[in-house]
């Protein structure tokens, strides 16, 4: 069953490759894979939609007491109009994240989100999720900006449904060819061999958790998809004109 509806804490943490390797065998002891990891890693594919001036983005790295980010995502490489996506409306108030999504088809996504057709669904809970896009769409002049797309690996703890573990890499980011039905390329912002891990839980980390990030020297950051995205895209636009004004 897919959920329409997420709200839990989110800690984040950069991992070598010789870390990941150590931490998944003592994890297995207390976790188990996510159903959709059963037959290997899989992919996630996001456009992040934003001002022309990356207000939103610019915004979230200031870390405000209250944001909002809008993203179109697929689980799919190959994708036509009639597939399924989902158009997520992700809030964070004081460190608790909410996430709310519409189920909808690729279709139904551009013409809500390109020609204001506001899609009906059977689902209340759908309902109120484009509801609330749709609010979010009137008060926000967003257009898509940014492609984002990774690798991931995902856990659960076998006593607490609530205690999920994900490893991103391969994390690939571009500012133009923003479609879905593109294929997945960019620039890796992460860089070979580096995994982002993301404790995702609704109360505090299990004991056992914990000493084993002691044990393997893990610890505690601060890593933005889209945030570290716009960060190197001003670097990269900085260097430019910098060197445009060297000539």
């Amino acid at each position: 069953m897919v959920l329409n509806s997420f709200k839990r804490y989110e800690k984040k943490f950069i991992l070598n490759k010789e870390q990941y390797d150590k931490l998944i065998p003592r994890l297995l002891k207390y976790m188990e894979l996510d159903g959709f990891c059963k037959k290997g890693d899989y992919n996630i594919y996001n456009i992040y939609f934003d001002t022309e001036t990356d207000d939103v983005i610019r915004h979230s790295i200031n870390k405000p007491y209250y944001k909002e980010k809008l993203r179109l995502r697929s689980y799919n490489s190959s994708i036509n109009l009639d597939d399924t996506v989902f158009l997520e409306l992700k809030k964070k108030i004081n460190s608790i994240v909410t996430k709310r999504r519409a189920s909808l088809t690729l279709k139904q996504a551009y013409d809500f989100l390109y020609l204001n057709k506001k899609p009906q669904s059977t689902n209340y809970v759908n309902n109120q999720v484009i509801n609330e896009i749709h609010y979010y769409l009137s008060k926000n002049n967003v257009s898509p900006r940014v492609y984002i797309s990774y690798t991931r690996n995902a856990f659960f703890a076998k006593d607490n449904r609530d205690f999920r573990l994900t490893f991103d890499y391969e994390i690939l980011t571009r500012r133009n060819d923003l479609s879905l039905e593109s294929q997945c390329y960019g620039n890796n912002i992460l860089g070979e061999n580096k995994y982002l891990m993301e404790v995702k839980i609704l109360g505090a980390m299990p004991i056992w958790f914990t000493k084993i990030l002691s044990d393997l020297k893990i610890y505690n950051t601060h890593f933005s998809k889209y945030g570290n995205e716009y960060m190197d895209y001003c670097l990269n636009k900085e260097n430019l004109y910098t060197l445009r004004g060297a000539n």
